[in-house]
């Protein structure tokens, strides 16, 4: 293997998508091709990209917590339910193909970016307080769950619906929004790398230099969304719906 080829496309693209992802979500639209087009078999491409992403999240989420961004309650249900929905889904996809999902998504993205152009207020403050904890817990275990099972199901956009989901229903400026967000991807993603590490499919040799990119990428990407907020958040955020929906397009064409 040329690792120069593969750190010369690999890290550079990692970096971004750090910075992405911490912002917005859908790092992995931008990660997990770089993998693949270094040259890496589909499964290490995955097994690295989960590696990498990984602790660029942890280190992403920490910062959010740190900077009081995180309601630990509402993350954590949604967290827990997110796993279940994401056992199951993964057990349904076997039985049933997901591809209509595209169909579903080549509507659905579009109109959610149009929402986001449109309501400059969007996310812009943290009214969660409106809502009785009782009733935040129960939405976000069964956004949770059903985001958790998309995950397990399908895949692309996880994060960034999840942000959506947070910043709606549960009224969360975008900043806590994605803090919340981290939680359950960082849940999420330790299950996938444990599997992956077990199954020998990450390369630490290509995964640790990676990783440190995304690390570094995401630092940096929460950095700014803590400090500048919404009027960051939301351009990064269309920029992740449009990633999905040029991958969705790639695929169904």
């Amino acid at each position: 293997m040329d690792y120069v080829r593969v750190f010369a496309i690999v890290i550079p693209s990692v970096f971004f998508a750090g910075i992405v992802d911490s912002i917005a979500g859908g790092g992995g639209l931008i990660s997990l091709p770089a993998y693949v087009a270094a040259g890496l078999p589909p499964h290490f491409a995955l097994g690295n990209n989960k590696f990498s992403s990984s602790i660029g999240t942890l280190f992403a989420t920490l910062m959010y917590r740190k900077s009081r961004m995180i309601d630990m309650k509402v993350a954590l249900t949604s967290a827990a339910f997110a796993l279940g929905g994401s056992f199951l889904g993964t057990r349904v996809v076997l039985l049933l193909n997901p591809d209509f999902l595209r169909y579903v998504l080549v509507i659905l993205v579009p109109i959610i970016a149009a929402y986001t152009m449109i309501n400059k207020k969007f996310g812009e403050k943290n009214n969660s307080s409106e809502i009785k904890m009782k009733k935040k817990l129960f939405l976000s275990g069964i956004a949770g769950f059903g985001i958790g099972f998309y995950d397990g199901f399908f895949g692309p956009g996880t994060g960034s619906f999840l942000i959506l989901f947070n910043a709606l229903a549960l009224k969360y400026d975008l900043a806590t929004a994605n803090g919340n967000t981290k939680v359950v991807n960082l849940a999420s993603n330790i299950a996938a790398v444990t599997t992956f590490i077990i199954g020998g499919k990450v390369i630490f040799l290509i995964g640790i230099p990676a990783a440190v990119a995304g690390v570094i990428g995401n630092i940096l990407g929460a950095r700014i969304a803590i400090t500048k907020g919404a009027k960051v958040i939301r351009p990064v955020f269309i920029f992740a719906l449009a990633l999905l929906m040029i991958k969705i397009l790639w695929d169904i064409i």
